[in-house]
């Protein structure tokens, strides 16, 4: 165990960020395959444009990187394009 003042708040604090990420994570995952497994174009678009601005607002906060956001839109992309 940490005997810090500094380190003890750290352990704190990773622990609060581990949570977050976490969480974004899982709603990033359950949006993806909700996009996947869309009957109609329409439903797709929608849900589509709704992963975009999960995936937009992860980049901003840091929690994925720009370039994984751009490949996995790019990919969703293209799949609602073939239905």
């Amino acid at each position: 165990m940490a005997h810090h003042k500094s380190a003890i708040k750290r352990i704190r604090t990773n622990e609060r960020d581990r949570q977050r990420n976490r969480h974004y994570k899982t709603l990033l995952k359950t949006s993806l395959k909700k996009v996947r497994s869309a009957e109609n174009k329409e439903e797709a678009e929608a849900l589509y444009r709704q992963t975009e601005s999960i995936l937009d607002k992860l980049v901003n906060k840091r929690i994925i990187h720009k370039n994984k956001a751009a490949n996995q839109k790019s990919k969703l992309a293209v799949f609602v394009n073939q239905l």
